[in-house]
């Protein structure tokens, strides 16, 4: 794929195949991003996986940078008080069932209570997609709708390694501190590390990087300093 000539400008700035230690890294994402906006800061950590494992969790990162999450309860009438009271932005059951089906999905998180999920499980086709099907490993099935919203609303996150065994997810923006940024990765690796299958074998992590939106990669060190 054809790069712009700003990114091709900031690989002239280092050296894409050294590997830095986590707050030189950063440092290094910071330079090396050149949009007008915030850009993200994105964490890709490639595993060591066989065909029939998977890392599929949720973590709350210690420093917030985004907005506070839309999220979607299922629920039948009895639950749907404590809902609204922890913070949902939508509460309903064949209503809102239905108002999916059709394609609807301005929602972030979408939560149910366990006696809701033959009749959601329906909504793979809508919800499976985008990532959005509850699932009792991420703690997004469950009776507990205040302390599942509570969490989520705290900032929890989910993350699962794809197809090639690599976990994405966005740690902050450029403009965080250093520090607050390290934080954040480090809490993510090491989640990631609690989730390593017990019949896997050799190095778990093969490859940390991390990359602004617009800006390239820089890999980072795999040592107990930086989290893994």
């Amino acid at each position: 794929m054809s790069r712009g000539k700003k990114y091709q400008e900031s690989l002239k700035k280092y050296d894409s195949a050294a590997v830095y230690e986590l707050q030189e890294a950063l440092g290094m994402v910071k330079t090396l991003s050149f949009a007008k906006f915030d850009e993200t800061v994105d964490l890709s950590v490639k595993l060591s996986l066989k065909k029939n494992q998977s890392v599929r969790d949720t973590v709350v990162l210690p420093h917030q940078f985004r907005g506070e999450k839309k999220v979607l309860v299922f629920c039948k009438p009895e639950k749907e008080k404590e809902a609204q009271d922890a913070g949902a932005a939508f509460v309903g059951a064949d209503d809102l069932i239905e108002k999916v089906k059709g394609g609807w999905t301005e929602f972030d998180v979408a939560v149910a209570t366990p006696d809701m999920m033959k009749d959601v499980g329906k909504l793979g086709m809508v919800l499976g997609r985008k990532g959005l099907m509850p699932n009792p490993k991420t703690g997004t099935v469950t009776f507990d709708l205040k302390g599942a919203l509570a969490e989520l609303r705290k900032g929890r996150t989910e993350f699962r390694a794809d197809k090639t065994g690599v976990v994405h997810l966005a740690v902050g923006k450029v403009s965080m501190d250093h520090e607050k940024l390290a934080e954040n990765v480090k809490t993510v690796v090491t989640e990631i590390k609690r989730k390593r299958p017990v019949d896997a074998k050799g190095d778990f992590i093969q490859t940390i990087s991390l990359a602004s939106t617009m800006g390239p990669g820089v890999w980072v060190s795999i040592k107990e300093e930086a989290g893994a």
